[in-house]
């Protein structure tokens, strides 16, 4: 263990760590000594100012994404409103999952680095759940002196404890999660044949929010398609890339962000909807911002349902999707916005994704994965987990949630419609009914 920096933000103390990690742990094992190449896994660990030094209990934090780097605790919240509630209670442990944040990135200029396309695939199926998961555990047993931890799962953050309690239940002492149960058996089919229609539910539910919108957005589809539009930094602007302007349509308050962006795609006039205006400056800004790729993001998006060996390649399965439904077309009107979902143009239209395209298209055809659940260890579960389900989530399905649920041993959940998938970032009040109800059923009663 490295200790990297020691500091405070506004009542909270934190302590900046790394680790080496195998890049590989195919023949190595968490707790022992490492061998073979090694990257880097950056975390750290947060308690309130003034308890330092106390012996408090600990809850690492699985992070959403896939590919998304831990919170950077903030003196408010700062969007993450879980945090405040868990110190209460916690020493709270914040990784960034490898390839992301301060532990060995992957983008753009590592893609480009190792440039054959074969060693590229190879190393991309390095950042999948069954080494994040083996990360974790290497760290509890090396620096946490192999205390058994409660996890906190956000969105991805619930596969990944799903994944935990396959492959080392034995180092946890209770999970929460929040919007993120798998289905197991996983199937991005599966998947996008549930998340298209509510993709299409939202973008209508939108529209009959600011019904002015559906002749803005089509005016600005229209003018889009007639091509020349570029964003700054040089990304064609075509009407596939404006449709994934729905991605946030999960959370709130993404409809009003999406209406005051629109409200100002017009250069001429009073900025009215006129396809011969140029589209203004903010506005490309503002979509580039918004639909900007993250680096592990999209590359890794359908490869979190890849479960050890495949009956059949993944295959661009949301591509495979869209194109099976006609409403969802790029001449339809009203345009419907797409959600958490990869599509091939993006690694040739997206500069930032282009070193990622041969890697990806040899991925899509791979039936060879690591394995990331145990359903027969899952069902006989005794670690205890409380689950709040979304039940309008827009990206993991709430039926896939609950089915799922239902086959795991010694699982709780909570199922709500007051939040969208974002609830526990948003509300200190989720984590504080997740943590008692764990508390009042003595869940808890062994963690220390």
């Amino acid at each position: 263990m490295t200790a990297l920096a020691q500091y405070y933000v506004p009542g909270r103390y934190v302590e900046d760590h790394a680790i080496d990690v195998p890049l590989d742990w195919r023949g190595n094992t968490p707790g022992a000594s490492v061998s073979g190449e090694t990257i880097r896994l950056f975390y750290r660990v947060v308690c309130e100012a003034g308890r330092e030094h106390e012996d408090l209990p600990l809850l690492l934090f699985l992070q959403g994404g896939p590919g998304g780097a831990g919170p950077r605790p903030m003196a408010d919240g700062g969007g993450d409103a879980w945090l405040a509630e868990a110190l209460r209670h916690f020493r709270v442990v914040l990784p960034d999952q490898r390839g992301t944040g301060r532990s060995s990135r992957v983008d753009s200029h590592v893609m480009s680095r190792i440039g054959d396309a074969q060693a590229q695939a190879a190393y991309l199926k390095r950042f999948l759940a069954d080494s994040i998961i083996r990360d974790f555990e290497h760290l509890r047993l090396t620096v946490f002196g192999g205390r058994t931890w409660v996890t906190l799962g956000q969105s991805y953050g619930g596969f990944l404890t799903l994944s935990y309690l396959s492959l080392f239940p034995q180092g946890l002492a209770a999970c929460f999660t929040n919007g993120g149960i798998p289905h197991v058996p996983a199937d991005a089919d599966d998947v996008y044949a549930h998340t298209f229609p509510r993709m299409e539910s939202k973008t209508m539910q939108y529209y009959a929010c600011y019904p002015q919108d559906r002749e803005r957005v089509a005016a600005v589809a229209d003018r889009v398609a007639q091509g020349g539009v570029a964003l700054p930094n040089g990304d064609p602007l075509t009407v596939e890339r404006l449709q994934t302007l729905g991605g946030g349509f999960g959370m709130k308050p993404s409809f009003e962000q999406i209406h005051w962006l629109f409200d100002e795609a017009f250069v001429d006039g009073d900025g009215s909807a006129d396809t011969a205006s140029p589209l203004s400056d903010e506005f490309l800004t503002h979509v580039m911002d918004t639909t900007a790729s993250r680096p592990l993001y999209w590359p890794l998006q359908e490869f979190i349902y890849a479960d050890g060996e495949l009956d059949h390649p993944i295959n661009w399965a949301a591509q495979r999707a869209c194109d099976a439904r006609p409403q969802f077309s790029m001449s339809a009107r009203p345009l419907l916005f797409t959600g958490e979902a990869i599509f091939p143009w993006m690694f040739q239209q997206e500069q930032a994704l282009r070193p990622f395209a041969a890697a990806m298209d040899i991925l899509m055809q791979d039936t060879h994965f690591g394995k990331i659940y145990d359903a027969d260890q899952l069902a006989r579960n005794e670690v205890p987990l409380q689950a709040t389900v979304y039940v309008d989530d827009m990206y993991v399905d709430s039926t896939l949630q609950l089915d799922t649920l239902s086959r795991v041993g010694n699982s709780h959940y909570w199922a709500t419609n007051e939040y969208e998938h974002d609830g526990l970032r948003t509300d200190p009040s989720v984590f504080a009914r997740e943590y008692q109800e764990a508390l009042g059923r003595g869940d808890l009663a062994d963690v220390r």
